[in-house]
């Protein structure tokens, strides 16, 4: 059986061994999971065979070397496994037989038209509406990313039982509801589109800008979330917001390496030295827009590309910036996008143009705690020369915030060392 031997055979598991072991289930788990889960019709007991897999890895690579087609090695155990559960349950003779015409050798190179769709449909089935957006998100992280629990947990400030208990929870609801594990009808795509969609939206999100904690940025979030929207966009490639959600985030990626100084403390948009933004990202991301439509991820993304197109912070086209806030208004209206649109106004028509519409949004109920309204608004007092007021709005807004980075940064805006 041809094999990658391993180099660091001693006789026993090395650290080095498990580094190979879950850089291959880092990649591979979304293919096995979802091709169990379609042999199975359920999503927990399809994660639980894959682990033991996963075990069996652990114990066997190191000795024995790397398989030739790891994922096509770790699907073979799993359904191994899955045999012994259903003899166990003493399931109906079908679900063996089927088992059984579909086990894949170790060597068999599997039909990746076949994998894809599994895959597909196991998004889709994460990303359930029958699931809250956050128990969305944890899920789709568990079983596309590859994450464990614990990570999950970290990346949102989490403890581990809760989110363990959060997933346990979802996976039994998709169970109890007898979720089909199917990409929905055309005529009920656009739905449940959006909702895939918007979790990978939101785990780019909390990486970006994390919500809450002592980092700024977590990249190992965003690049999970680049991974699922290249994914969807190789599945769904006549699907124009798949492409425009490709595009931003492949735009808003390329400023990673410039959001924070050495010490990670933040360094904003204006300030940021352009030179570190990754021209590779920028030119993928303007590539995708071209496939891209008029909806709200593509509008996003062409306001992301104003920025990049700029060679510098001062050559920035803010009246365009601005007028593409005017069509995401009408397209999604939400006080944040105002918000966001009050400082395209300012950047393109002065301070007092974008206070204007700050002070409107003031009563606005989904804004009451949302610690950016009040730092928006110091920033623009700041800039009018209101220097009193726009400290007591920093030391707002820095009270609302659950970032410490953040926290720190409006602190020093008003003043307080």
């Amino acid at each position: 059986m041809n094999r990658i031997r391993p180099v660091w055979w001693n006789g026993a598991v090395t650290n080095k061994a498990h580094h190979v072991v879950e850089e291959v289930w880092r990649s591979e788990a979304a293919r096995v999971i979802a091709g169990l889960t379609r042999l199975t019709g359920d999503v927990g007991l399809a994660e639980e065979l894959a682990q033991d897999a996963l075990v069996a890895a652990l114990e066997q690579w190191p000795r024995d070397g790397v398989p030739a087609n790891p994922g096509a090695w770790l699907t073979t155990v799993a359904k191994r496994r899955a045999v012994d559960v259903f003899r166990r349950r003493e399931r109906h003779d079908e679900k063996l037989a089927e088992l059984a015409r579909t086990a894949v050798d170790v060597e068999e190179q599997p039909d990746p038209d076949a994998i894809e769709d599994d895959v597909l449909r196991l998004l889709f089935v994460a990303c359930h509406p029958v699931l809250t957006t956050q128990t969305r998100v944890a899920l789709t992280l568990r079983l596309l990313g590859g994450l464990s629990t614990d990570e999950i947990a970290r990346a949102f400030l989490s403890p581990e039982a809760t989110m363990a208990q959060r997933i346990s929870r979802a996976k039994k609801t998709l169970a109890v509801e007898r979720i089909p594990f199917e990409v929905p009808a055309r005529e009920e795509l656009g739905e449940r589109l959006e909702a895939v969609l918007e979790v990978v939206y939101l785990i780019f999100n909390e990486g970006y800008t994390a919500t809450a904690g002592d980092d700024w940025v977590r990249p190992h979030l965003c690049e999970e979330a680049l991974r699922l929207a290249r994914l969807l966009e190789d599945l769904l490639p006549k699907e124009p917001e798949v492409h425009g959600l490709r595009a931003l985030l492949e735009i808003q990626a390329s400023r990673l390496d410039a959001r924070t100084d050495e010490h990670g403390d933040p360094i904003l948009l204006l300030d940021q030295d352009r030179t570190k933004w990754d021209r590779r990202r920028i030119a993928a991301g303007l590539a995708a827009l071209e496939r891209a439509g008029t909806g709200p991820y593509a509008l996003q993304a062409a306001i992301a590309a104003c920025h990049a197109r700029a060679e510098t912070a001062e050559a920035t086209d803010w009246r365009r910036i601005a007028g593409l806030y005017d069509r995401l208004a009408e397209e999604v209206p939400s006080p944040v996008v105002e918000l966001n649109r009050a400082v395209a106004l300012a950047m393109a028509y002065g301070p007092a143009a974008g206070l204007a519409l700050v002070d409107e949004l003031a009563d606005e109920p989904a804004l009451r705690d949302y610690h950016l309204l009040p730092s928006v608004r110091g920033d623009l007092l700041a800039r009018l020369g209101r220097d009193e007021e726009a400290r007591a709005e920093f030391r707002r807004a820095a009270g609302l915030t659950r970032n410490e980075r953040e926290r720190a940064l409006l602190l020093a805006r008003a003043g307080v060392s």
